[in-house]
């Protein structure tokens, strides 16, 4: 009975071992969120949804497009923690280019320049379809998002007001 136990336990070790990915899989499998951050700059944390409320007093937000902002898809049943996608290329008034990862047919991997439609009522960007390398094609699903996160003049004051505190602090640390 107890070699039986320890065949077992050695199968199950492998199955497991063989399921999980390796560490070069794993380093190479990219989420949205922590590489539109290094790609942007935008400095927020956490589901991509979430995004949107964070920027608040940190970020300038709007909902046109400008290159470098960053694009926040709202969270959905299909779509959990939302997405992020960094606007690389203003083409028309409802056309823009995006570099993102992780969407679609391209899990974990990074599409550059892929084409977003805005297909919103009001021409405001609330809601978006999106390029989907499976069909050559954008896709037929409209997806909502909050607007667009900018990179500006707001968050380097932010950030330059953080150093001027750490700095402050320090020296009256040292009185």
């Amino acid at each position: 009975m107890h070699k039986s136990l320890k065949v077992a336990f050695a199968a199950c070790v492998m199955m497991i071992g063989m399921a999980a990915p390796s560490a070069a899989n794993a380093q190479s499998y990219l989420q949205c969120a922590p590489f539109a951050r290094a790609f942007s700059g935008i400095q927020l944390f956490g589901a991509a949804a979430g995004w949107w409320h964070q920027a608040t007093g940190k970020y300038s937000e709007g909902n046109a497009p400008r290159p470098g902002s960053v694009l926040v898809f709202k969270a959905l049943s299909s779509m959990r923690s939302g997405h992020v996608a960094t606007v690389t290329q203003i083409v028309s008034d409802r056309i823009i280019k995006v570099t993102h990862a992780n969407w679609g047919g391209m899990k974990g991997k990074i599409e550059r320049d892929v084409t977003v439609v805005d297909t919103s009522a009001k021409n405001d960007w609330s809601a978006v379809r999106v390029w989907y390398a499976p069909i050559g094609d954008v896709g037929t699903k409209a997806y909502p998002t909050y607007g667009f996160i900018y990179n500006g003049a707001k968050a380097v004051a932010n950030e330059v007001k953080a150093i001027a505190d750490k700095a402050d602090d320090a020296i009256h640390a040292g009185q």
